[in-house]
């Protein structure tokens, strides 16, 4: 943490560094929450907490500037808690441990929760810095982004006070986001019967692994691995002819993260077992080729296990195999309204099977609602044929880009004059909580901005320094620039 403590707006990176060593995954914000309370207390600010436990924090106008429009500054409180596989790390208990690699600041073996972490830290840096202009501040601060949006959702009406909102959980300094996807969980649960494991039957796991991963809005146009998916292509390829039988399939931690890794636990005739290394390695070779562009790490790994389960019924095995083989996922439609963005997409995220069940978690984004819904009837559909039982639900809107908005055309001119060149101003395929902040506020000014995160829901994840010094700038000039109440 040292290194962070050297990096410029000193006052910024200050305040992550902190964030980084108070535990905060997703449900479990409550430590940081507390910190960010009591030092508003401290610094005399008013603060306060709604039902859901979102954080409000008010700093008056500097001197002369009382009459500007007041502004929020919006960002999360969690974040995405994914490690690669050889990684001891304990989300709850353990702080992230980050670290400066020349241009970037990464984590060693975990996400880093620059997302949204710098943005949180921005607005707290705002609410440090007595040196800024600006007119009355508000910093929002939302429970549970990650995995629902429990904050955004419970926000209530008339608690803020601004007419303009600043959401800091973009990811791409230079780029304006004036619109997001909306989104909606699908869950399919298939029924699972099991019996005794064929005498003269030797156990495996077979664990894939290595994948980028990756944000399941953001990097799902990238043709990334989806480990549920290589892995149960493999399954409905090979799984006949060598008598394979399926224990237990589990890939995924989170349904907005590209899964990186997928776990099978099968038996097999004992005179099958070199027939399966040698699928296993014919596979390797296929699916390497298929996607040497992008994952270079991938591996597939098999060695001897135990196992306290039966094996799956024909029945059971092949409706689960061919649900998974056959399950949509990945860009279903790009936007013709909004060029290079993708419209629709989905994210086959986590499968889980126990004694009883099988349960598969998608997320479906798209920036029309008929999408969400076109997606989600054909998962239904497919649950259906499968003779399992799907349901959508935590559905949540897509914020409809406004070309008129004040703020975005103050946010396009402010970078022009800062940088000497013009922001792209951009869609977002990711989910952004502006769209709910519409539901009690429709009449708020929004824009996001951000510096650029690249990797983020992987442990790959890394923010580039340089740009977090430009998006400090762009924040503070547009709080000095903002204009007076009509």
């Amino acid at each position: 943490m040292s290194d962070l403590a050297q990096l410029t707006p000193t006052i910024l990176w200050q305040h992550f560094a902190k964030i980084c060593s108070i535990p905060h995954p997703s449900k479990h914000e409550e430590a940081l929450a507390n910190h960010i309370v009591d030092w508003a207390k401290e610094k005399k600010l008013h603060v306060e907490r709604d039902a859901v436990g979102n954080i409000l924090i008010r700093k008056p106008a500097t001197a002369g500037m009382e009459n500007r429009k007041s502004v929020v500054l919006q960002a999360h409180l969690d974040m995405v808690p994914q490690k690669n596989n050889d990684t001891e790390h304990d989300f709850e208990k353990d702080p992230i441990q980050a670290y400066v690699d020349g241009q970037w600041v990464k984590a060693r073996g975990t996400t880093l929760g620059a997302d949204n972490g710098i943005g949180m830290a921005s607005a707290l840096a705002v609410l440090s810095d007595d040196s800024l202009s600006h007119g009355p501040i508000e910093v929002l601060l939302t429970m549970t982004e990650e995995t629902g949006m429990d904050g955004a959702f419970g926000l209530q009406p008339n608690w803020l006070q601004s007419e303009i909102l600043i959401n800091t959980d973009s990811e791409t300094e230079g780029e304006i986001y004036m619109g997001c996807a909306g989104g909606v969980d699908c869950k399919t649960n298939l029924p699972l019967s099991r019996e005794d494991i064929p005498a003269g039957h030797q156990l495996f796991k077979l664990s894939l692994k290595g994948l980028k991963g990756g944000h399941s809005g953001g990097d799902i146009h990238l043709g990334l691995g989806n480990a549920n998916k290589l892995m149960s292509r493999f399954l409905f390829a090979n799984a006949e002819s060598l008598g394979l039988r399926l224990l237990s399939f589990n890939g995924g931690t989170l349904r907005n993260a590209i899964p990186r890794e997928a776990t099978v636990v099968l038996s097999l005739p004992a005179g099958n077992v070199d027939r399966l290394k040698q699928a296993i390695s014919d596979y390797l070779s296929v699916i390497k080729h298929e996607l040497s562009a992008v994952e270079k790490n991938l591996a597939l790994v098999v060695e001897p296990t135990e196992c306290g389960l039966k094996a799956l019924t024909a029945d059971s095995q092949s409706r689960l195999i061919g649900l998974l083989n056959a399950s949509p996922n990945g860009v279903i439609r790009m936007s013709d309204s909004v060029k290079g963005v993708v419209e629709t997409s989905l994210n086959l995220g986590v499968v889980t099977t126990d004694q009883d069940q099988a349960q598969v978690i998608y997320l479906i984004r798209s920036l029309i609602d008929s999408g969400k819904e076109y997606v989600a009837d054909m998962l239904i559909s497919l649950g259906q044929l499968a003779g399992a039982q799907t349901s959508a639900k935590g559905g949540y809107p897509g914020w409809q880009p406004d070309p008129e908005s004040p703020i975005m055309s103050l946010v396009r001119d402010s970078y022009k004059k800062l940088f000497d060149t013009t922001p792209n101003i951009m869609v977002i395929h990711a989910g952004l909580e502006c769209g709910l902040f519409k539901r009690p506020y429709p009449d708020m000014d929004m824009v996001s901005i951000g510096p650029t995160i690249t990797g983020p829901h992987s442990p790959d994840e890394q923010v580039h320094i340089p740009s977090v010094a430009r998006y400090w700038q762009l924040l503070t000039q547009l709080l000095k620039s903002i204009p007076e109440r009509n």
